[in-house]
């Protein structure tokens, strides 16, 4: 089973990068971009069949490594 996790910054959290993205594309003729936030798209493969513990298991993942659940939201996406 394969499973995305998207990780973005909260709401209320600075983004930089975001906003260099945001003045770049500006620089790049790009001018109607009023904000940009950015994240990571992890992609797991995952040997566990019951859809409901590869949840789980993705969640424990998120909640000790894959997130910095501070600042940091996720979304998990099983295919």
């Amino acid at each position: 089973m394969k499973a995305r996790v998207h990780v973005m910054l909260k709401t209320g959290v600075l983004d930089p990068q975001g906003e260099a993205i945001r003045h770049a594309l500006g620089a790049l003729g790009f001018a109607g971009v009023e904000g940009v936030r950015q994240g990571k798209m992890i992609e797991l493969d995952l040997t566990e069949t019951d859809r409901e513990a590869a949840e789980a298991a993705v969640k424990a993942m998120c909640d000790k490594l894959l997130a910095n659940t501070v600042i940091e939201r996720y979304e998990i996406e099983l295919l």
